[in-house]
């Protein structure tokens, strides 16, 4: 990822894209390069400008937020990281989103600093956004599959307790200092997490331990 944080912003609103765009070009390391008022819009921006986070309105005419995301998934080699924008946190199409790879969610009236905290953080892909929330929607609208995944079996103990503590929204360097190891041993306990549930980030293995009930959306892991 180059140094300088490249961003696209989506929705059919313009003074919402506008209000994006001066609170992120006013940041160091934020650059807003393109724009979109469509789902099928962005999808083509994505395509050209090749960015590294994405604001995407989760309801647009002609595609919304939640197919967009999974074309733009689903057909880049290396995809943005997608953060969801929304006015309702507790919200079915917000969690039909992040099962779609959207990274995590972002409220409208969220002030500034935590919207520029939320592009840093998923560009980064550090921990989750906002854990207690992904939980709260997990408990509410999550598909539970009929049998355990193939993948819970795969985990080593120590890794389904690094799945817990993600899922609890701790950082890499979180995790360390909890299990007294060193960064780069979390670290390689995360990506052997991912590689293991065929996730493509963090979120999406919290997701998938939610949706098969490897967690309970009531008990995220240690506190």
């Amino acid at each position: 990822m180059s140094t300088t944080v490249r961003v696209v912003l989506a929705d059919d609103e313009r003074m919402v894209r506008t209000a994006l765009r001066v609170i992120l070009d006013a940041e160091p390391g934020l650059e807003v390069v393109g724009e979109a008022a469509t789902g099928a819009e962005v999808v083509s921006v994505v395509r050209e400008l090749r960015p590294d986070v994405v604001l995407m309105d989760v309801r647009m005419p002609e595609t919304d937020g939640i197919r967009a995301t999974e074309q733009i998934l689903g057909t880049l080699d290396a995809p943005p990281r997608i953060v969801v924008v929304t006015t309702f946190e507790n919200d079915s199409y917000v969690y039909d989103a992040l099962v779609a790879g959207a990274a995590g969610f972002l409220l409208k009236p969220a002030a500034a600093e935590d919207l520029v905290q939320a592009v840093r953080l998923v560009a980064r892909s550090d921990t989750l956004l906002f854990p207690s929330a992904v939980r709260a929607l997990a408990a509410e609208y999550r598909k539970r599959a009929p049998d355990p995944p193939r993948w819970a079996s795969r985990l080593t103990d120590r890794e389904a307790e690094v799945l817990r503590l993600m899922a609890a929204g701790l950082t890499d360097a979180e995790i360390a200092g909890r299990l007294s190891v060193g960064p780069a041993t979390a670290k390689t306990h995360v990506a052997a997490v991912l590689a293991k549930t065929g996730a493509r980030d963090r979120t999406q293995a919290v997701i998938a331990a939610y949706e098969s009930g490897f967690i309970a959306p009531g008990r995220p892991g240690p506190p």
